[in-house]
């Protein structure tokens, strides 16, 4: 039977690879879009569509449209932005790829990987396409692999995960810019003739000021209902690229995969260069669609656990720093548990002993417990947050080190830093070398050690707070030019191993707040910090720039002391949008701020599935109105959440209704304000009524009465009768 299924696997690849060499389309589809190429007279592969999907393939030999060469290399007649350059064993810097192979193979009802492999005829050097399309999630995923079997070393120039093409009059870019506390401010600019590029340099927190994600709408602006628009977002945590070319035709080449600086590779024979893979969604109804379709992959394929509970917490950070002994801490747990919330996560400066981390210029690295802080271990209090219902946390910065500690005096051949140049500090820290096998297995030992000591630890924030500087591994040697790659690679290394041995552990990816937020960190980790700045208001911006790309429930949001002019009301409605937590003195807390965020902790846990797990819909952006809207509607459309704010309006302003979106127009839904402060009665006129999915969507909800209030909020839920 094996070689039965072996010789009809060869007989589909045969006719598949036939098929192509006589002009048939290849095609990729989803439920909603095609990306089709051919393979012409000469064994060029070419794209000559990509959009809305065509229901009759067999239509697709009448596209009568322009053609692009899919995967450009360098080095012959194109004179424009290769995808792929590179120099042979013998210094030829040419590549002419071939069309060699197609398979295509159903991996279940919903996903199909798609593989083209392209040759150089004249050297034996082999470039695979690979294309796995999500159907019900209108997403595809491509990646790249090299490999050759030359006489000596390759040397990879350039290495695109993905090209494509696009033909309009017009192309509109949306970019998310920023730095440390104004993370991924939404921008969008027309894109004219020459080159675009959005990259990183940055070795770690990579994301630190530009975002690895776009929005590339055709013809028109982006907007959140209507227009043809593409969202693309690199699964890569190290340096990316992003390159956006108009040629003298008004032709665009997007190509996006790691960033070739400083990065020549280079590829012994036999081996297999795999490059990251570049995810990305086509709509043809603007980009609150391809959100929908990114989140729904992102909880199946793209997320650790992502259709598994998020743990409510109460972080130390704010109530103490790094100031702190063991029974402060105990005393803090009381308000976790006041709180309702599932956790309790101790935050930086409860390890060194020889130097003490009590702030940020000593200690990191020497990952023992702080005897004069903890000396019962963290064991006590793990112990003692159980005895109190609440499960216990730990802040760790596994990848980093103190020049002012144990670790950097023992092992200076561990560390990231020229040889010939003073030392570049960035809080005070530089970065361990991943690349070297010896510093992977430190890392990874030094979470396994604290697990199997304190098995009760049942959340770890891993933290990385610099980029890398003055950068040179002593371990790579003569091999610079790879770090940048190979570090990223032996993060993963340790990534695997943790997760080998503790599978379903949440840990939360934290690097000096958005500085890590893509989807190749995020298969082994549960949920990301957006941003060190929890200030409501700017929150807003920050978690609705992450909204595009990412679901609720991987977008850590918490209530904290930052603005002291914001109502504890304002800041815990923000933070509901994502995966709530706390980072405040509770013991501060007036009566009725404690009742009420009581109340709302209770009121989150039950609507956490919506919130995790829903549809999400942007009504009302804060880029244009003085107030934002957003809201969760159920798979079933039986149950939705309005989010609701007014910032900054202006005197005498007048709002309009809100109309909702996600409902079923054939349902009634009773509405109910909800996350009131206690005595406080709703002020919504709709409130206690019940009204149809047809009446809100069209009509909508008036959520301001009155003179709005700068910094005010509404939380309404809806339920189907």
């Amino acid at each position: 039977m094996k070689n039965v299924f072996f010789i009809l696997c060869l007989f589909l690849i045969f006719n598949l690879s036939a098929d192509a060499q006589n002009n048939k389309p290849i095609v990729i589809s989803t439920k909603s879009s095609s990306l089709v190429f051919k393979v012409n007279s000469r064994k060029k592969l070419e794209q000559v569509y990509f959009g809305a999907r065509l229901l009759h393939e067999e239509e697709l030999a009448s596209l009568n449209a322009k053609t692009h060469d899919a995967f450009i290399s360098g080095g012959m007649a194109d004179q424009f932005e290769p995808a792929i350059r590179l120099g042979h064993a013998d210094g030829n810097p040419s590549l002419d790829l071939q069309f060699s192979e197609l398979q295509s193979q159903k991996k279940d009802e919903n996903v199909t990987l798609t593989t083209i492999q392209l040759k150089d005829p004249q050297y034996p050097l082999e470039v695979t396409l690979f294309f796995e399309s999500y159907a019900n999630q209108d997403v595809i995923k491509q990646w790249t692999e090299i490999k050759h079997h030359e006489k000596g070393t390759v040397t990879l120039k350039n290495y695109a995960s993905s090209m494509l093409h696009f033909d309009a009059e017009q192309y509109w870019l949306t970019e998310y810019t920023g730095d440390w506390a104004k993370e991924v401010a939404q921008t969008e600019n027309r894109l004219g003739p020459g080159i675009k590029i959005i990259d990183s340099k940055l070795g770690t927190r990579t994301n630190k000021y530009r975002s690895p994600f776009f929005f590339l709408a055709l013809n028109r602006p982006a907007e959140e209902n209507q227009g043809e628009v593409i969202g693309g977002t690199l699964a890569w945590s190290g340096n990316y690229q992003f390159l956006f070319e108009i040629d003298e035709r008004n032709s665009l080449r997007a190509i996006s995969g790691i960033n070739p600086y400083a990065s020549e590779y280079q590829l012994p024979p036999g081996e297999n260069f795999s490059t990251p893979a570049f995810i990305f969604s086509y709509s043809a109804a603007g980009k609150g669609q391809i959100s929908r379709n990114m989140h729904d992959w992102a909880r199946n394929y793209g997320l650790m656990d992502g259709h598994q509970p998020r743990l409510t917490l109460l972080n130390n950070w704010e109530a103490t720093g790094t100031r702190f002994d063991q029974e402060s801490l105990v005393a803090l747990f009381d308000g976790a548990a006041k709180l309702g919330v599932d956790l309790f996560l101790l935050d930086d400066g409860w390890f060194g002993n020889k130097y003490p981390r009590n702030n940020d210029k000593a200690g990191l690295g020497d990952w023992q417990e702080d005897k004069s802080k903890l000396p019962s271990g963290l064991g006590y209090l793990v112990k003692n947050a159980t005895d109190k219902g609440i499960k216990f946390g730990i802040w760790l910065e596994p990848e980093m080190v103190n020049p002012k500690s144990e670790l950097y005096q023992q092992h200076p051949d561990w560390i990231l830093k020229l040889p010939n140049r003073e030392e570049d500090y960035q809080r005070n820290q530089l970065v361990l070398d991943l690349c070297n096998p010896k510093v992977q297995d430190f890392v990874y030992q030094l979470v396994d050690d604290m697990m199997r000591k304190n098995p009760g630890i049942a959340f770890i924030k891993w933290d990385c707070n610099r980029t890398m500087s003055n950068t040179w591994s002593p371990y790579l040697k003569d091999k610079q030019s790879q770090l940048y790659i190979d570090y990223t690679r032996s993060f993963y290394k340790v990534m695997e191993r943790i997760r080998k041995q503790y599978p379903h552990l949440p840990i939360m990816l934290c690097s000096g707040g958005g500085g890590r937020t893509d989807y190749g960190a995020l298969r082994y980790f549960t949920e990301f910090w957006p941003s060190d700045n929890t200030d409501g208001l700017d929150r807003i911006y920050i978690q609705w720039g992450y909204s595009q790309f990412f679901p609720a429930l991987s977008i850590a949001a918490h209530v904290t002391s930052w603005s002291k002019t914001q109502s504890i009301k304002f800041r815990t409605d923000v933070a509901m949008m994502g995966k709530l937590g706390y980072d405040i003195k509770v013991s501060d807390f007036k009566p009725e701020e404690l009742q009420f965020s009581h109340n709302a902790v209770a009121n989150y846990k039950r609507l956490s599935p919506l919130i995790w797990q829903g549809d999400q819909y942007r009504l009302i952006s804060p880029y244009q109105s003085n107030r934002a809207a957003l809201l969760y509607a159920s798979k079933t459309k039986d149950k939705a959440l309005l989010f609701y704010y007014n910032l900054n309006p202006r005197s005498r302003e007048i709002f309009g209704k809100v109309k909702l979106e996600g409902l079923d127009a054939s349902k009634r839904y009773l509405i109910t304000e909800i996350n009131l402060m206690p005595g406080v009665k709703s002020a919504l006129t709709e409130h206690g009524k019940i009204l149809s999915g047809d009446y809100l969507m069209k009509i909508g909800l008036g959520m301001t009465t009155g003179k709005p209030l700068p910094m005010s909020s509404s939380l309404v839920e809806l339920t189907a009768q």
